[in-house]
């Protein structure tokens, strides 16, 4: 990665210190959960129905006051199937580089993790985050680890290609033979990378819905490629021997407990968009998936319904 390339992105993660500094504080909260009386996590209300008083309890809403900025959003439990939340879940809208999700389950169920990927010609002239040379040559698991981590075009439009020339399938129909195969109805993809293709044509289009189907279904297919969203920086070799190291461009990765997955996505006609699973307890994964919010509210929108979910779960209102 050249240095142009790292000032942007060292910029790009100051930019989101601000929303942090609230976010990390509240990971401390956490710990409390042990210690919150059982009386105090739900309320006995005695219902009476004619001459029988029956006591229910009601575990209070730990969603009623979560408040975001986002046109849509889905709080998904992926071990039982449940909407916690959802605002405009089924919507179909631009997901920018949340593509790059679809894009890589497509290519690992078509290609073997070590299938050589090249980066072609093409690829090295898109637009926005790229750090690859024409020829140079990649394992698809790590291309895909760099590529989703730092959210890298050239990388995405690499791999999207190498999987339709390989299977001599045109690549919108790779990643919607992926998609289907998902019962993801409202999501198809133009380009690997989900750049814009003009100001009113996204790359990609989905729902919330089917972004947290599809994030669960990729930690399934390949937890080592989620894992390394979840850290602050990813690392490969090309076959060549050529190392190269990536900013995560989810700043925020350290602060949300048991993160199983983190993508981020951006353009000027998705807005801001997140889709993160993360683990509520022993094997119980959760996808969040934000989507149409702001640059940095896609960030605090997200967190707010992390701690709302393990509110949730604690049986209290709120954390």
């Amino acid at each position: 990665m050249d240095s142009f390339e790292l000032q942007k992105l060292a910029e790009r993660t100051r930019s989101m210190r601000e929303a942090g500094i609230a976010i990390i504080l509240a990971s401390g909260l956490l710990a409390l959960l042990l210690f919150i009386p059982s009386e105090k996590r739900d309320q006995n209300v005695n219902l009476n129905f004619g001459d029988q008083i029956t006591s229910v309890s009601i575990s209070p809403d730990a969603f009623a006051k979560v408040h975001i900025v986002a046109d849509a959003a889905i709080v998904y439990d992926l071990a039982t199937e449940e909407t916690l939340y959802e605002k405009n879940s089924e919507a179909q809208l631009p997901l920018a580089s949340l593509t790059k999700l679809i894009t890589v389950y497509a290519a690992l169920t078509e290609l073997s993790p070590n299938t050589p990927i090249d980066i072609p010609e093409e690829a090295t002239r898109l637009d926005g985050s790229h750090i690859f040379s024409a020829g140079q040559t990649f394992a698809l698991d790590d291309l895909a680890r760099l590529t989703l981590t730092a959210s890298l075009n050239d990388g995405a439009a690499a791999i999207a290609s190498a999987t339709a020339n390989r299977k001599n399938i045109p690549q919108s129909n790779i990643m919607a033979a992926a998609a289907a195969a998902l019962n993801l109805t409202q999501t198809y993809a133009v380009n690997g990378s989900g750049l814009d293709v003009t100001k009113s044509v996204s790359g990609g289009y989905g729902s919330a819905r089917d972004l947290a189907i599809l994030a669960g279904a990729l930690i399934t297919l390949a937890p080592a490629i989620a894992d390394a969203t979840t850290h602050d920086s990813a690392r490969a070799v090309s076959t060549s021997g050529k190392h190269f190291s990536v900013i995560n461009t989810d700043p925020l990765v350290n602060t949300i407990p048991r993160l199983l997955l983190s993508k981020t996505g951006y353009t000027d006609l998705a807005g801001g968009n997140l889709a993160l699973v993360f683990d509520a307890g022993i094997g119980h994964p959760i996808a969040v998936v934000i989507l149409g919010s702001s640059q940095n509210a896609r960030f605090t929108d997200s967190t707010a319904l992390v701690y709302a979910t393990l509110a949730h779960y604690a049986g209290v209102a709120s954390l």
